[in-house]
This record gives structure tokens, C-alpha cells and sequence, in this order.
């Protein structure tokens, strides 16, 4: 029936939302809070908003530096990821039914999403320090390498579902390969490109592991490693750190409310073949 209402579907949204506005409710109300009423209660609503937690989290972490820091690491990731591996993405889709060598390179890629990252983190820490790639430039270089076998398994269903009948009129009208790809399918992609640019900004912005192990200058940390410093063999400073985390979380919470449709309709895009 029409009006019928799912019940197990509407309990499921409920829970769901509560297991996100929860945890968000936690930190905003820790973030404007002092250490006394904190331990009178975590859960009531503050009598005075303490907002120097801000400015002295701000203080503490050098907090702009380390903004522009992840700011300038994330455009540059997501800029190249986008240009790069939708290249790669394109050439590959194109000729696995053709050629056994490209057919092998998309399960090779795709099978790197299947080494865990501890695994490897040991050596690259080594080759990272002896090819000089212990810096910025050289975590954004790794960034998109590894965000290539993710990109390529979701951008090559997309790719496919782009007719070959546009490239074919591409060519006859005088297009090389080069052409084809920038004037003809790269704008179709806009969709793809999209999801790939928020989910690779989340990682690059939010990732942790990386940076600690290639980036030994205290002048070049990012947001996640300068929070570390609220973390003692003495205890944690809650208010502060979580003040923190909430100037952090705010450009990625605003970057993906405004952008997460294109984020659904880019992964569905390339499930369904036209």
C-alpha cells in the first residue's frame, strides 16, 4: 500500500542517525566544556560555553600551520588523483577486452586493495627516507599511488558505461587518443571525478598513519599528528582535544554536506549499463 509505513526500514534510520548524531552531540558538548562539569556529567548541556577551549587548542597545535598543511597536501592528492588515475582508468577500460596485458594490469592494481598497510609500512619508510620522499611532496606522490586501485575498480564501471560509439566519432572527426579522452569523455565523468575528489579529500585530510611515519619535521605535520600532542603517558586533555577535532572535522563535514549527492550518483553511474 501506498501510505503503509516500513517499520523495520524507519527503525534502521533511526538507529543509524543516532549512532552519528551521538558521537557529534559528545563532542561538540566536551568542546565547550571545562574539566569540572565535564566530570559532573558528559551528557548535560553546558551552563557557560567555555570558548577558549578553541583558542588555546589553536595555541597548543600551532593550528594553521598544521590547516595549511593538510590544505595544501589534500588539493594537491586530489588534484593529481583525478587527473591521473582517470588516464589510467580510461586506457584500461578501453583496451581489456583486447589485450591480455591490460586485462592483467586491472587485476594487478586491483589486487593491492588487499595488502594491509602495516604490512608494507616497514619498507616504505625505508625507501621514503633514501629516495627523499620523507616530505610533503613525497606523501602527496604516495597518496595517489595508493588511491589508484580503489579509483580504478570504481572509475573503470564508470568508463564502461560510456558508449565507445563517442570515441569512434572523436576519431573520425579528427581526434587522437589524447583529444578524445580531455575533449570528449573527460567532461562525461564529472560525475566519477566528483566521488573520487570527496572520498580521496576525506583521506588525505583525515589519514594519520601516513604522515607520522614520512613527516619527522615539526613544521610539517598535519591536523592529525599536531592532535597528538593533547595524548600523555599522564592522561588526555579532553576539552582541548576534542575543541580540536571539531575545528578539523568542520571543512570535510561542510565539503561533504555540500557535495554528497554527487557522491551517490557517481558510484551508482557505472552499476548499470545503458
Amino acid at each position: 500500500m501506498r501510505g503503509k509505513i516500513n517499520l523495520s526500514g524507519t527503525i534502521f534510520i533511526i538507529l543509524a542517525s543516532l549512532a552519528i548524531l551521538i558521537p557529534l552531540y559528545m563532542t561538540v558538548n566536551i568542546a565547550v566544556k571545562n574539566p569540572q562539569e565535564m566530570a559532573e556529567s558528559l551528557w548535560a548541556i553546558p551552563k557557560t560555553i567555555h570558548w577558549e577551549n578553541f583558542i588555546n587548542a589553536i595555541e597548543v597545535t600551532n593550528f594553521f600551520n598544521a590547516f595549511k598543511n593538510s590544505a595544501i597536501i589534500t588539493v594537491f592528492t586530489v588534484t593529481l588523483t583525478i587527473f591521473s588515475n582517470s588516464m589510467v582508468s580510461y586506457v584500461i577500460a578501453r583496451n581489456m577486452k583486447k589485450s591480455r596485458f591490460f586485462k592483467f594490469l586491472y587485476f594487478y592494481f586491483i589486487s593491492a586493495m588487499f595488502i594491509p598497510f602495516p604490512i608494507i609500512m616497514l619498507p616504505i619508510v625505508k625507501l621514503s627516507s633514501k629516495v627523499h620522499l620523507n616530505n610533503p611532496g613525497g606523501l602527496i606522490f604516495l597518496y595517489v599511488v595508493y588511491g589508484i586501485s580503489f579509483n580504478l575498480f570504481i572509475y573503470i564501471g564508470y568508463v564502461k558505461s560510456i558508449p565507445e560509439s563517442l570515441d569512434e566519432a572523436a576519431i573520425v572527426d579528427g581526434c587522437g587518443p589524447w583529444m578524445t579522452f580531455w575533449k570528449v569523455i573527460f567532461p562525461l565523468m564529472a560525475p566519477i571525478n566528483a566521488t573520487v575528489a570527496i572520498l580521496t579529500a576525506l583521506w588525505a585530510w583525515n589519514d594519520f598513519l601516513l604522515p607520522l611515519i614520512l613527516l619527522g619535521r615539526p613544521e610539517l605535520m598535519t591536523l592529525p599528528l599536531v592532535q597528538y600532542v593533547f595524548k600523555s603517558k599522564f592522561g588526555v586533555d579532553y576539552n582541548l582535544a576534542f575543541a580540536s577535532y571539531l575545528m578539523a572535522l568542520m571543512p570535510m563535514l561542510v565539503v561533504y554536506t555540500v557535495a554528497q549527492k554527487w557522491i551517490i550518483s557517481g558510484v551508482t553511474a557505472g552499476s548499470v549499463k545503458h
